[in-house]
């Protein structure tokens, strides 16, 4: 890496935030584009956010990633919020201007469904319809993404039926489903996707019966840790094409590093593997 007095800074701010794997990711871009920069992880506390998103301009920042818990409270700290982050009530990416000026963004939705198309490429939205498990700021993203691909029928299961309702609010177009029904409205879905931390390292598994769900369905998980989650397993042993996480993280990266170092980054089968190391 290569790091002098005009090195262009970037990073990540999440609490805690040494679990994210953007520093990685970021760091191998700029060592393969051989860009004078850096990207740092920032552990900051919620109480502290609105006084280091203001300090950042200023100490020579061009911009920074938003990771939990920090993706909606910082709504409220940009001068200009742009779509999708409007639709889906979320920011992941930081842009600061010249001026000064804070631009919001939301990336994950285009990073979900380039993921999705890479993994999946026969994929066509209006096969059938979509079944989302969650009603966080990701499944906030996935169905922005997918009512804009254009998926006839949404549906989405939550543990907490209260979320489910505030999300379709928010976002009109879901159907909501009791999270007990989970399994019912997967006959006939054409996508199953999962946006919850079930699954994940260290969480509870995330239970749900396959049975009724076509073999010709796509099955995918944003959870990348580990890769092939208990879901993507299950699935693939009945026969469904199955999409890990790990690109949605690779993908939404993309434009914040573009516009961040001025080089449009390219995701590569070496990059998974290097992100993937010590995982």
């Amino acid at each position: 890496m290569i790091v002098s007095g005009k090195a262009k800074l970037a990073g990540v701010i999440g609490w805690p935030v040494s679990h994210s794997r953007s520093p990685r990711l970021h760091g191998y871009w700029l060592d393969r584009y051989r860009i004078d920069g850096a990207y740092i992880p920032l552990a900051v506390h919620p109480d502290h956010l609105s006084d280091v998103i203001k300090a950042l301009p200023r100490m020579g920042f061009a911009g920074v990633n938003l990771t939990v818990p920090h993706k909606e409270a910082a709504l409220k700290l940009v001068d200009r919020l742009e779509d999708p982050a409007k639709t889906i009530g979320a920011v992941n990416t930081l842009v600061f201007e010249a001026d000064g000026t804070i631009i919001g963004r939301n990336t994950d939705a285009a990073g979900f469904l380039q993921n999705l198309r890479t993994g999946a490429p026969h994929w066509d939205p209006k096969d059938g319809s979509a079944v989302v498990l969650g009603a966080g700021g990701a499944a906030r993203a996935v169905i922005a993404a997918l009512q804009e691909a254009g998926v006839p029928d949404i549906y989405l299961a939550n543990r907490t039926l209260e979320r489910t309702k505030a999300l379709i609010a928010d976002i009109p177009g879901p159907k909501a489903v009791a999270w007990e029904e989970r399994a019912r409205v997967l006959n006939g879905a054409s996508l199953l996707v999962n946006t919850t931390l079930l699954g994940q390292t260290g969480q509870p598994p995330l239970e749900i019966n396959l049975s009724v769900l076509p073999k010709a369905a796509i099955v995918t998980d944003i959870v990348y840790a580990p890769l092939e989650t208990d879901l993507l397993r299950r699935a693939k042993e009945r026969g469904n094409v199955v999409v890990d996480g790990l690109g949605m993280l690779l993908w939404q990266a993309v434009p914040g590093f573009e516009v961040w170092f001025g080089q449009r980054p390219e995701v590569t089968p070496e990059l998974r593997a290097f992100v993937l190391e010590n995982s």
